[in-house]
């Protein structure tokens, strides 16, 4: 399983500009101002070594008047992670609430680190050596906003960590994720894919409590269900025992091939469906979206949920709709038809000729736009990766491609090759100029006929 790491610390440390740093993205809201983050904020993290689990947490005050369903939340952040970073204000210096904080920390028995944020322009030992006295080993100077040490603090913490753990002895075959909110009847599509009773299925929210791993034969081909614990909203999280289901999700994700997004027909596409979309957008995976409760719909209802679906979600056009009934099975026998088809499409050889005809033929219809009076030209592509398809255009300019552009190429390559199931991803490289920085050196000629023009120019002033 994917190692998670959370970040905990006081009011105003750093702790969500760290959380955007190690996840390159913008996700967490930042500000100078304390207790902007309330609940937890998962995020997948790009920088380092190799893939893990972000969590954001809300700042604790370390005193007795602190926010208790902040802490609630904190505590759970807690308790998911292998590795705890303590954030730490260098400016501050080590204040009594640090101390009460790493306090609780060690009693829970977790690996922690202390790290000094906020530290530039300060010398390393001087930023760190106040907070020695937090009794949690070496502290480690970082400046998160400028992206300073961040990356040797990633790597030292990932290496202390276990090895990444994988399934044991899971058959060849195609890795089926199935997600969504709680009670939107997964497991029960999962006994129906199976034909057999094999996860428990109860009209309850959260019976399904970890990701259940189910190897199997289908038509000679062999498959692996993942039934995974319903995503509710992080505020309505109150059991212990439910903690762990977000980061399982996610885990779960990075280890499918194709994704089931179960929707409830009967309750439409709530907040949570479009977040856990977002995440499975993000991991590249090959999707197919799921409505389930089809069959209790009249003709109003069916449309009004497809309008709803196409409002909401908008960014996941390149997925397939399939309507079923889960409890009485109509429809589900041809998941595995479409399951078959986006791991295809996902996985499928793009020759570099096919690519670069089809580029011209798109930049033919239609051209770039200008940049500083020079258009953009993007001259072939191929083939960079599978699961997702990887899309390399070569080109001058490419950096300045506007994000409308890109989701013109994106469509039509998606049409043209027939890649549904699946998303695209574009990379765009732009070649070195040879002459750039060099200056041209003039001809004899070209030096008298500029002398000329400036004599000229000058009898006329």
């Amino acid at each position: 399983m994917l190692p998670v790491i959370a970040l905990v610390g006081r009011p105003n440390v750093g702790k969500s500009t760290l959380f955007n740093r190690l996840t390159r993205s913008r996700d967490a809201l930042v500000a100078d101002q304390p207790g902007l983050t309330r609940d937890r904020k998962y995020g997948m993290g790009r920088l380092g070594p190799g893939p893990y689990v972000v969590v954001d947490t809300g700042g604790l005050s370390g005193e007795d008047g602190v926010d208790l369903l902040m802490e609630q939340q904190v505590r759970q952040a807690i308790g998911e992670a292998d590795h705890v970073l303590l954030l730490l204000d260098a400016r501050e210096g080590c204040t009594g609430g640090d101390a009460i904080i790493a306090e609780q920390l060690r009693r829970t028995g977790k690996p922690v680190t202390a790290v000094v944020n906020k530290s530039e322009g300060l010398s390393r030992d001087a930023a760190a050596n106040e907070f020695f006295s937090l009794g949690l080993g070496e502290p480690k100077a970082i400046a998160a906003a400028h992206g300073q040490g961040v990356h040797g603090l990633i790597v030292e913490v990932l290496e202390s960590l276990p090895p990444v753990e994988m399934p044991e002895e899971l058959p060849e075959g195609i890795q089926i994720a199935v997600v969504g909110r709680p009670n939107v009847g997964k497991s029960t599509l999962v006994n129906r894919m199976l034909g057999e009773e094999r996860v428990v299925a109860f009209d309850q929210p959260g019976t399904t409590r970890d990701s259940i791993f189910i190897p199997f034969v289908h038509d000679d081909k062999h498959y692996t269900l993942i039934d995974t614990a319903g995503v509710r909203r992080r505020a309505r999280v109150n059991e212990v025992i439910e903690k762990f289901s977000v980061i399982k999700t996610l885990q779960a994700l990075e280890q499918a091939n194709v994704a089931l997004l179960v929707l409830d027909a009967q309750q439409g596409v709530g907040e949570q469906d479009a977040n856990l979309a977002g995440h499975i957008l993000e991991s590249g995976r090959a999707l197919v979206l799921v409505i389930n409760k089809w069959d209790g719909l009249d003709q109003g209802q069916r449309q009004q949920v497809r309008e709803e679906i196409e409002r909401k979600l908008p960014f996941l056009d390149f997925a397939t709709h399939h309507y079923i009934s889960a409890l009485h099975g109509s429809g589900v026998g041809d998941l595995y038809r479409l399951v078959d088809r986006a791991y295809a499409n996902a996985t499928r050889d793009l020759a570099t000729p096919e690519l670069t005809r089809l580029l011209e033929l798109l930049v033919q219809e239609h051209q770039p736009p200008l940049v500083r009076g020079r258009r953009i030209k993007l001259r072939y592509a191929h083939q960079g990766g599978k699961n997702p398809p990887i899309i390399v255009i070569h080109g001058n300019q490419t950096e300045h491609v506007p994000s409308t552009y890109r989701r013109y190429l994106v469509g039509r390559f998606r049409r043209a090759l027939k890649l549904s199931g699946t998303p695209i991803r574009l990379e765009f490289r732009s070649g070195d100029n040879p002459y750039e920085g060099k200056r041209n050196k003039l001809t004899p000629r070209q030096i008298q006929k500029r002398k000329r023009l400036k004599k000229y120019v000058s009898r006329k002033g």
